[in-house]
């Protein structure tokens, strides 16, 4: 069974750091593209940041530029979020998601497997 799971979510101050953490399960994330997505209450589901199967091409959106670092090590079948200088407009549930092709952009839509998400919740 193909299963990713979130982890590394938690309560941290303004301008604090967390580094999320990606594991797939039931298949090796080599040949996935794979992209962190949030959703806040009452918003919808926003792209953060995205990475190649290979890690060679990366984005982010405009509002964690400067502060969020995607990684992946394919030889722990796990992708990283670093999420440094949090603020309070980044809390929000986070899910990682994966998808078996490296075209196309760091949408909602084009990704096939999903986690349950871990919460960030940013607040002094």
């Amino acid at each position: 069974q193909l299963q990713l799971v979130e982890s590394g979510g938690g309560l941290v101050q303004p301008g604090g750091s967390l580094r999320l953490s990606c594991a797939a399960s039931g298949f090796t994330l080599d040949y996935y593209a794979i992209g962190w997505f949030r959703q806040a209450p009452g918003k919808e589901r926003e792209g953060v940041s995205c990475i190649s199967s290979s890690g060679d091409s990366t984005y982010y959106a405009d509002s964690v530029k400067g502060r969020f670092t995607i990684s992946r090590d394919n030889a722990k079948n796990t992708v990283y979020l670093q999420m440094n200088n949090l603020t309070p407009g980044d809390t929000a549930v986070y899910y990682c998601a994966a998808k078996i092709s490296d075209y196309g952009g760091c949408t909602e839509g084009e990704h096939d497997y999903w986690g349950q998400g871990t919460q960030v919740t940013v607040s002094s």
